[in-house]
Formats: C-alpha cells, sequence, structure tokens
C-alpha cells in the first residue's frame, strides 16, 4: 500500500499518469531503456551521460550514435540515420561537470524527428523547476519529455530510483524489466522514509539550498576558481590525477570531505574534486570550506 502511495506521488510530481520503483537509480536506468529500446531502434546518447546510461544502452543491442555534449548540430546531424526508431537519452543536470543539458533544443530535434525523448534527471529532480519538479520543468518542457528516470537518494536524501511515464510504459517494464522484476524491491522502511521526505518543507529546504550554491559559488570565484556550474554541482578542475588525489587528500585533512574524481570516470587530465552543496550546510560550514580551499 506504501508503495502504491508513493508511486503515485511520484507520477503526480513528473505529471505523469504512473510511476515504479526500482532499487537503486542505475538499476532504473538498465531496466527501463532495456525494456523499451529494440534490436533496430536507434539511441542517440549525449558524451557524459553517466555510465549507467551507458551500459543500458550496450545492453539493449541498438545502434548507438554518441552525440558531443550539448552539441545540437551534431544531435542535428546525426539524428538523420535512417531507423526504425530513435531514441534521445540526456541527462538534466551533468554528474561530473554541474552543468544543464540543452532541453529545449532538444525537445525541438525530438519533436521534428519523430523520436522518443528519455531523460535521467537524478541531479535535477526535487532541485530546479517549480516545488523542485526538475530540470524539464525548469526550461519549460516537462510536456515534451515521453519518459522520467530519477533517484530518490539525490534530491530528496531518501534511496531508491523511479521512472514516471505513461501507463502503458510503466506496464511494459513490470512485466519486461529484469532489474525489477528478478531483484528484491525497496525495504518498507526506505519506502516510508521517503515518503516522509516527499511530504516534509521540501520547498524550505529547496530555497536553503539555492540560497547556500549561490553563497558557495560567489566565494568561489571570489577567491580566483575559474566555476561555470549554475547547479548545486561544482567540479574543480585541477587537470593531473596525482595533485588531484593530493588536492583532496588535504582537503579531507581539514575537515572538508570532497571526493577527487579521476579517468575513467573523466576523461585523462581532466581529473576534479567534485563539491557536492546541500541545504544543511551552514554559513560557517561554506565559510570554513572557502577558507581552506
Amino acid at each position: 500500500k506504501s508503495l502504491k502511495i508513493l508511486e503515485n506521488k511520484l507520477a503526480k510530481h513528473k505529471s505523469q499518469e504512473n510511476s515504479l520503483i526500482f532499487p537503486t537509480g542505475y538499476m532504473t536506468n538498465l531496466g527501463v531503456i532495456t525494456s523499451l529500446v529494440k534490436k533496430n531502434d536507434l539511441i542517440l546518447s549525449d558524451e557524459k551521460n553517466h555510465a549507467s546510461l551507458i551500459e543500458a544502452c550496450k545492453m539493449s543491442d541498438a545502434k548507438i550514435s554518441i552525440f558531443m555534449h550539448n552539441n545540437m548540430d551534431d544531435l542535428e546531424s546525426k539524428i538523420k540515420t535512417r531507423a526504425k526508431r530513435k531514441l534521445i537519452i540526456t541527462e538534466g543536470v551533468f554528474s561530473m561537470d554541474g552543468d544543464f543539458s540543452n532541453l529545449k533544443r532538444i525537445s525541438e530535434i525530438s519533436e521534428k524527428n519523430n523520436a522518443i525523448t528519455i531523460l535521467d534527471d537524478a541531479h535535477g529532480d526535487f532541485v530546479m523547476g517549480t516545488d523542485g519538479k526538475g530540470t524539464a520543468n525548469h526550461f519549460g518542457v516537462s510536456k515534451k519529455i515521453d519518459v522520467y528516470i530519477s533517484s530518490l537518494s539525490k534530491g530528496l536524501g531518501s534511496f531508491g530510483g523511479y521512472v514516471a511515464s505513461k501507463k502503458n510504459i510503466i506496464e511494459l517494464c513490470v512485466n519486461k524489466s529484469k532489474p525489477f522484476i528478478y531483484t528484491s524491491a525497496l525495504p518498507g522502511i526506505l519506502i516510508h522514509d521517503a515518503i516522509e521526505r516527499f511530504e516534509s518543507k521540501r520547498e524550505r529546504n529547496r530555497k536553503k539550498l539555492w540560497k547556500n550554491i549561490k553563497k558557495f559559488s560567489t566565494g568561489l570565484k571570489k577567491i580566483g576558481f575559474n566555476v561555470n556550474s549554475d547547479s548545486q554541482i561544482f567540479p574543480i578542475i585541477i587537470g593531473k590525477e596525482k595533485i588531484t588525489l593530493e588536492f583532496g587528500d588535504y582537503l579531507f585533512k581539514n575537515g572538508i570531505f570532497a571526493q577527487p574524481i579521476r579517468y575513467p570516470t573523466v576523461p585523462r587530465n581532466y581529473a576534479r574534486i567534485r563539491i557536492s552543496i546541500t541545504a544543511r550546510l551552514t554559513n560557517e560550514h561554506i565559510e570554513k570550506s572557502l577558507s581552506v580551499l
């Protein structure tokens, strides 16, 4: 009963007919894409998509065409390839750079080419848009997205993943998705936790988050860091892997936990410290972090 309550809430949250909860966001991507995509389909995937999307595309047996990151000319060129069905797969907020997908142009290109648009909004959900409805809402293209895939463990701070779409797509996943069928469901305690968080004062926390994002961004620029992120994810690009690990170690020893990210997660010589801002950070936390940086 609690599971259905949460699924109904998530479907309404994304203005979709139905939703389905998976044990994790990673398994949601695997389960949904392998259920929907057929052998003769053409997938158009952003080159900076998450590892779970890359694996899901490989497992689908479809033809995969990778378009240059957020490069709409490249997408327009590659979508002209002949195929029975075409699917555009992108993230809303990219996990390693914190930048937004160009969803307005993607929606236009998708519509013009009669393609299906699949959006992984794990890092935009509960953070962007009105009442945290996500990146598509932020850009005013919610109705143009065919399939939403997201996480309960990022912005919401609980655990699990979910897909929201039309009823027939959700039914297809229920009957065909191996990562949904052949594994254990989320424990009841996590379902209750997600419902509590969903019904909590999310908007108050979201406003606090954005206040913290702006404060941290302004502070970083003031001390000379070159950051272009418009989201809660701040990558500090260092370059060399060894120096990045030393930087991360220095931060940790000084009370700042920020993960060094290196190859193969990011390209060689683009190693970085990835900082994620949360609503729980106080002004003192932010000022201390800036001081250490």
